[in-house]
């Protein structure tokens, strides 16, 4: 296979020419993309990790891209969507938890809070909204982006596992 890189004509050997192709890409787009980036979203270290994100989604669908700078850029855009997304959803998140204020529910007793932060973070989650902050189900279904019979289910396993735990202390 050649390829052209800058004005001179390398020939490649058929073996590594995807590797050799990825490389000159991504000396050649990388620190642009990831600046671009990083100017929509304000920090350096998520805009490496879109504009990486980027170069994955490129190789895993190398065969089919015809314009790979243009997938580049275009995955880049849709990635920095779905990160403004996501600080939008944590930004509502957290007012929706300081208009619950601090005086809304008693403070829990210490050993019971260092056990509740035992559990596995996926009913560690549930039990901090539904208890701890007063959330309904539907609300912890929505602002963890479960359905309702699984924060249900986490919630009832998470009572087994500290009933548990409580039981064997006892």
């Amino acid at each position: 296979m050649v390829t052209a890189a800058g004005n001179a004509v390398v020939s490649v050997p058929k073996s590594g020419a995807r590797e050799v192709l990825a490389r000159e890409l991504w000396d050649e787009h990388y620190a642009r993309l990831a600046g671009w980036v990083a100017s929509l979203v304000g920090d350096i270290d998520v805009a490496h990790d879109i504009a990486s994100e980027a170069f994955v989604r490129l190789l895993t669908r190398w065969l089919s891209v015809r314009d790979p700078r243009g997938f580049l850029y275009v995955t880049a855009t849709n990635l920095v969507r779905d990160c403004w997304r996501a600080q939008k959803r944590e930004r509502r998140l957290a007012i929706r938890l300081e208009d619950r204020g601090p005086g809304t529910f008693a403070a829990p007793d210490p050993w019971l809070r260092d056990l509740v932060e035992r559990l596995p973070e996926r009913l560690r989650e549930p039990v901090l909204l539904y208890y701890f902050a007063d959330f309904s189900v539907d609300e912890v279904a929505a602002a963890l982006h479960r359905p309702s019979g699984t924060i249900k289910r986490c919630l009832s396993d998470a009572r087994a596992q500290l009933h548990g735990w409580i039981g064997d202390d006892a």
